[in-house]
């Protein structure tokens, strides 16, 4: 990871934005893509939603993805543990 902050140009629903971050440009691209997707995926549902109502239910399909994956590692986690213990044990 380079200490110099990249900035890259993204598109999202026909809005531009500059990204700017120390993640490499073809990550920062990767994120914007799938937000642009996840938010054209709601708009396509209901295209009268405002810009804003897009972005906060795309924020809460995000979260709520985010959360379940950390779920779902944590138990994997806790799956392993006893494992380990068993093994340093013999």
């Amino acid at each position: 990871m380079s200490s110099q902050a990249n900035r890259v140009e993204v598109e999202i629903l026909g809005e531009h934005y500059t990204l700017k971050g120390h993640e490499s440009p073809e990550y920062m691209l990767m994120v914007a893509h799938q937000v642009n997707k996840r938010m054209n995926e709601i708009r396509q549902r209901n295209n009268k939603l405002s810009l804003n109502k897009v972005a906060v239910l795309s924020a809460i399909n995000l979260v709520d993805e985010l959360i379940k994956l950390q779920q779902e590692y944590n138990n994997l986690l806790q799956m392993i543990e006893p494992e380990k213990t068993n093994c340093s044990a013999e």
